[in-house]
């Protein structure tokens, strides 16, 4: 987890927090709550994963560090059982706090809070340079090769095993065809290129599964 922390302290840095042990303590505190028992996919695998496409692609950002603060909160609060955008309004509450005790700037705690709100339902104005690396970073295991893309499933899965099968298949396929009804995955040109049209395989593969539809229409 060094590296982890690392990354954390520098971002927070780079965000205007105060050098202090402080940061270093938020830092181990969030990495508790990304290391959960009930957590299958929204480990910290998860947030590696985000944190790794925000830093491939920094370039497009307007604010990377602010983003990879955000990638830090946005499930930090995870609870499978919450209803709605509870996780993500939790979430962007949590990161609210904890920043401003950490001396960030204020504009930017504010703007930490509005990208981890985004991730509750990834629909990013076009030209939110940052929302838009964020909410690709964060649904970037949709584009994963399919035997990944079964394992994050399968995860999810484990996240709802609280849910009985025919209601989890229920609702995962709201979800799923919520996602298929947005413009696009993924908004960033660069990474639709590569990443959109697998995405959409994947999900209508798995929604397939689920529904018994047959799974490459187009």
């Amino acid at each position: 987890m060094v590296d982890l922390l690392d990354r954390w302290r520098a971002a927070a840095r780079g965000a205007g927090a105060r050098p202090d042990p402080g940061t270093t303590r938020v830092g181990e505190q969030l990495i508790v709550r990304w290391r959960e028992p009930h957590r299958h996919y929204h480990t910290l695998a998860h947030l590696t994963a985000v944190l790794d496409v925000v830093d491939q692609h920094a370039d497009l950002a307007t604010r990377a560090d602010a983003i990879r603060l955000a990638a830090w909160f946005h499930d930090a609060v995870y609870d499978p059982r919450a209803a709605g955008d509870a996780n993500e309004r939790d979430s962007a509450a949590l990161a609210e706090n904890m920043l401003t005790g950490l001396g960030v700037p204020a504009p930017t705690v504010s703007e930490v809070r509005r990208l981890v709100l985004l991730t509750a339902g990834h629909a990013v104005a076009p030209g939110d340079r940052d929302g838009v690396l964020l909410c690709d970073a964060d649904l970037s295991v949709l584009a994963a090769p399919p035997a990944r893309y079964e394992r994050y499933a399968a995860a999810i899965r484990r996240e709802y095993a609280h849910v009985p099968e025919p209601a989890f298949r229920v609702g995962r396929a709201a979800v799923l065809t919520g996602l298929l009804s947005l413009p696009a995955l993924f908004r960033s040109p660069r990474l639709a290129s590569r990443w959109e049209e697998p995405a959409r395989d994947n999900v209508r593969r798995e929604l397939a599964t689920l529904t018994g539809a047959p799974g490459n229409a187009r």
